[in-house]
Formats: C-alpha cells, sequence, structure tokens
C-alpha cells in the first residue's frame, strides 16, 4: 500500500534530498513537502505531478493545524517525517526554542487526533548523549542523554524535542519512531565539525585524539525512508559509514591540524566566532574533542533493515 508522507524541513540538504528520494518510491503515494521559503527557492522540482509544496511557519499552531487538517487531511497523508530543527549553534532564545521544541510538541499533539496519520518520524540528533571519560564508547540507545542545565539551547533543545517524542511512545496512537542520527558532515546541515573544517589550519587539544561516527546525506535520507516503510516504533541510533580518528579527519579534509593545549582551545574558537562569524563552538564540542563516542547501530540494522553505505566525498583521500 503506497503512504501519503508529509516532510518538514523541506527546503534543506537533507529534507530535500528526502523528498526528491520518496518521489522515486514506488511504495509512497503523494509527498506534501513544508518549509519556510518560497516554492522557487526552496524546491525547484516542485512542479512533480506527486508533490505539494506549502511554506508553513511551524511554530503557529494555527497554521500548523490548517495544515493537517486540510491539505495533509485532503491528500490522505498517513506518515510525517519531522525534520525542521534550527541549525545554527549560536542561535538562542524563546524564538529558537519555540521552534524546535513547541513546534515538535504542537505537531505531534495535533497528529494524535488527524484522522488519517498514522506514523510520526522524528529527526533527532546523536548530540543528544552525554559523553564522558567514565562512559562507554559505543553508544546504545540507553545511553545516558546530557541533561545538563548548562548545555548550550542547541543541545538542550533537541534533549527536550527528542524526550518529549520518545515520552509518547506507547501512550500515542500513532507509531512513534525517533531516528538519532550521527553528525551529518555536509554544508546546510548545521554540522559543526563541518563549520570546524572550513578554517585551513585546525586546532585540537594536545593530547586526544577522539574517534568520530560521521554520516553522509545520501545514508540519513536512506535512514528516513526505511522509517517510513518501518512496522515498528522505537528509538533507533542512525550512525554513519565513517569511523576515524579526530586527526585523521582533518587530514582528509586537507587541513592542517595543530595541537595546543586544551585550556586554550575555547578563547581562540572564541575570538574565530567574533572575528570571522563561524559557527563552531569549541564549548559545546569540548567533550567530544577528547572523549570518543561512536553510535550502534544494531538495533536500525535488524528492525529497519538499515546499515550506512555511503561514505563521505573526502577532498583528500588519504
Amino acid at each position: 500500500m503506497s503512504r501519503g508522507v508529509l516532510v518538514t524541513g523541506a527546503d534543506a540538504p537533507i529534507g530535500e534530498r528526502l523528498v526528491r528520494t520518496l518521489l522515486d518510491d514506488d511504495n509512497v503515494g503523494h509527498v506534501l513537502a513544508v518549509g519556510t521559503r518560497p516554492m522557487e527557492e526552496a524546491l525547484p522540482f516542485a512542479n512533480a505531478r506527486r508533490l505539494t509544496y506549502l511554506p508553513v511557519n511551524l511554530t503557529r499552531e494555527r497554521r500548523v493545524r490548517e495544515l493537517l487538517f486540510g491539505p495533509a487531511r485532503d491528500l490522505g497523508i498517513d506518515v510525517i517525517v519531522h525534520t525542521a530543527m534550527g541549525r545554527g549553534a549560536g542561535e538562542e532564545g524563546k524564538a529558537v526554542h519555540e521552534a524546535n521544541v513547541n513546534a515538535t510538541r504542537d505537531l505531534l499533539a495535533l497528529c494524535e487526533r488527524h484522522p488519517t496519520i498514522r506514523t510520526f518520524v522524528l529527526r533527532s540528533y546523536a548530540e543528544v548523549y552525554q559523553v564522558q571519560a567514565d562512559l562507554p564508547v559505543l553508544i546504545g540507545e540507553d545511553h545516558p542523554i546530557n541533561l545538563s542545565p548548562n548545555a548550550p539551547q542547541y543541545v538542550r533543545d533537541r534533549v527536550e524535542a527528542d524526550l518529549h517524542t520518545c515520552v509518547h511512545m506507547g501512550l500515542s496512537p500513532l507509531r512513534i519512531l525517533v531516528l538519532r542520527c550521527a553528525e551529518v558532515l555536509a554544508p546546510g546541515t548545521g554540522s559543526q565539525l563541518f563549520d570546524y573544517l572550513s578554517s585551513p589550519v585546525c586546532l585540537r587539544p594536545m593530547g586526544y585524539d577522539p574517534m568520530l561516527n560521521l554520516m553522509s546525506v545520501r545514508d540519513a535520507v536512506e535512514a528516513l525512508q526505511k522509517a517510513v516503510h518501518a512496522t515498528e516504533h522505537g528509538i533507533f541510533n542512525i550512525p554513519g559509514n565513517d569511523t576515524l580518528p579526530l586527526s585523521l579527519c582533518i587530514r582528509k579534509w586537507g587541513r592542517l591540524a595543530i595541537p595546543v593545549p586544551g585550556a586554550w582551545m575555547t578563547p581562540l574558537y572564541r575570538w574565530r566566532r567574533q572575528l570571522r562569524g563561524h559557527d563552531f563552538s569549541y564549548g559545546m564540542n569540548r567533550r567530544r574533542f577528547h572523549y570518543s563516542g561512536v553510535l550502534d547501530g544494531r538495533r536500525a540494522k535488524d528492525i529497519l533493515g538499515y546499515q550506512p553505505s555511503h561514505g563521505i566525498d573526502w577532498p583528500v583521500s588519504g
């Protein structure tokens, strides 16, 4: 049976690629794509017969209600893939929280009362996990969550949206899937590491070389596509195909790595943000630049049939 799918964040790289992939999926009927930009800017291919694109501000509960009980109901949408979330680490404040958390909460609540929607998929993030010296390097779905009140809003919002969605599992009439994805190393995705690697010289804390797990846009989209067709619910770690030490990551990106005392990292990268407008925050990445953390994807493999298979297109092969 073909499924009608609504994709939020369709004007961002992962959302746009997912829309294109779903349109090529014979088991998907109509695709309702939602973004914030006008159609000609967001999806230049939006004249496809099975595609409807609508610009909707998801922080406005009335607009979300009109979307779901209007076009989504009329098109028989039965799956929602929610990928819309702020991508800037420096974004803070009430409006950002409304876009990241309140929009997720309102969308989920309305879906639970919807006549056709049966599945809710949240694209979550590996950043919700705690990474520290006394915790396992291999991160399972039961790994401790970063609940620190001192964490940046970027992390706190993702944790809150993730846990709020998880709370509804088993209590909701919906089939709910939360996909905690590895960092997607690509432009426009909000990747902290991508911004870090944009400098010709990359500083790293002296004496540390943690293992990183990174994924491509293609693998992220493949995992979301499999979630659309899933018959189970639950939390799933979605690892990437590339697991490598930070030093090798820097080298494969064609950058020069310079080890410096850890105490220097925060002020140096704070000055970089102030002087050049970069988004990378060392304070937010300090633990992952010291301690390794790799997602365990066995549950996604066994239940969703997902295995990472598309590596990152590294500028330097060595």
